[in-house]
């Protein structure tokens, strides 16, 4: 019997350039190896790309096996913390 293969997106934004990069993998492939295979990390060669991932907004590990249709996400560091913005937002008001 034929492997199927996996159809992936890997997606990553900045406030000025948003990418979404898809793949077809053989199973079985883990987040990492989606953000590897993608060649996001030759476009984005700065990111962190194995501390902070996951699958449609919900974090997950690196090792997290993926299925077929996934979107995997790598996430920026929080710039500040959504509760100090919202007092911060609150303020101004």
């Amino acid at each position: 019997m034929e492997d199927r293969l996996l159809r992936i997106e890997v997606a990553y934004a900045r406030p000025e350039r948003q990418v979404i990069l898809s793949l077809q993998m053989k199973p079985p492939a883990t987040i990492e190896d989606a953000i590897r295979a993608s060649g996001i990390l030759d476009q984005f060669p700065d990111i962190e790309p194995l501390s902070a991932v996951g699958l449609f907004g919900q974090q997950q590990s690196t090792e997290t096996p993926l299925r077929d249709g996934d979107r995997v996400e790598i996430y920026r560091p929080l710039m500040i913390d959504p509760r100090e913005a919202r007092r911060e937002r609150a303020l101004k008001k």
